[in-house]
């Protein structure tokens, strides 16, 4: 007997969720390749672990959203939780192989498709991992065609992906990049599921098998991925060359009017002092202005004006 599958039992909540996500951690993983670029060699693997993991921990909490809306009608699905931690595993750790060649090997085409192919196949490797989670009386089948389109949908977007991290400048184009990044991932995962069938076993309608159910097993998990997106999302609010690129922040209206404001140089002679205050330099130390006016005032006479009166003044 043939299931049937429904990947939207609960709208569009769930589709719109899953992107989301995928979106949110696209952008941080992006940015902070972007970013690993312009630091210096001891903080570049910082960077690229963090945009790694980030990428990682998107497209993973996409792919369980998502799966919180499929149901196969004649039977409950249970999870396999060790399968289910593999693949947030194999996520983060194919994805970082990618980031950090196209880190320390540059933009070059042979270096793109290398780490694309790379990053592409470790997202399609977690998908279907996560698929081989899924427990129910019955079995899975794939359609041939409609998995390597899902792979190469995969690979497509990695490359894509990484080559907008290393050839983008500026904030709005890297969000329109992880936003087609995101939208490329989200139509993997609902290509792959596509290509499922489910025979059950028997003729009749089973109430499942014994195991963990999606929320009992994805909610305590997906805590943990979402706190990291969190955080790593307060790393790029708070840097402000993540947000904005190198060039955009030095070139920012407000660092423009601090360098050429009043009572500022910006003289190329004094790269080092863009704020320097202008104004009269005495070149003789001497007591403060304040104590010289209170002493005319009460005619006090300060220190050292002693020996410079005449006797009778």
């Amino acid at each position: 007997m043939q299931g049937t599958i429904d990947g939207f039992s609960y709208g569009v909540i769930t589709p719109i969720a899953a992107f989301v996500m995928a979106c949110f951690g696209s952008a941080l993983g992006l940015r902070c390749v972007t970013r690993s670029l312009r630091a210096e060699q001891s903080f570049k693997p910082g960077w690229l672990s963090l945009g790694a993991a980030s990428i990682g921990c998107g497209i993973w909490t996409m792919h369980f959203i998502a799966m919180m809306g499929l149901q196969i009608r004649q039977t409950s699905i249970a999870y396999d939780v060790p399968l289910t931690v593999a693949s947030l595993v194999v996520a983060v750790l194919v994805v970082s192989v990618g980031v950090f060649v196209v880190g320390y090997r540059g933009s070059s085409p042979p270096v793109l498709i290398t780490a694309g192919v790379i990053t592409g196949l470790g997202v399609a490797a977690m998908h279907y991992l996560g698929m081989a989670g899924m427990r129910l009386e019955g079995q899975f089948h794939y359609d041939t065609t409609i998995v390597a389109l899902s792979v190469v949908i995969a690979v497509v977007a990695a490359t894509a992906a990484l080559w907008a991290a290393v050839s983008v400048r500026g904030f709005f184009p890297s969000l329109v990049a992880s936003l087609i990044m995101g939208a490329a991932v989200t139509g993997m995962h609902y290509t792959g599921i596509a290509a499922m069938s489910v025979h059950l076993a028997g003729g009749a309608p089973r109430p499942g098998v014994s195991g963990d159910s999606l929320p009992s097993v994805m909610l305590p998990m997906l805590l943990g991925p979402l706190v990291f997106l969190v955080l790593a999302g307060v790393v790029v609010m708070f840097d402000p060359l993540l947000v904005l690129g190198e060039g955009e922040w030095n070139d920012t209206p407000a660092r423009k009017r601090e360098s050429t404001g009043p009572g500022r140089t910006g003289s190329p002679d004094m790269p080092g002092l863009p704020g320097t205050a202008t104004g009269p330099v005495n070149p003789v130390p001497g007591p403060p202005a304040w104590t010289t006016t209170a002493n005319r005032d009460t005619g006090a006479r300060s220190p050292g004006e002693e020996s410079t009166r005449r006797p009778g003044w």
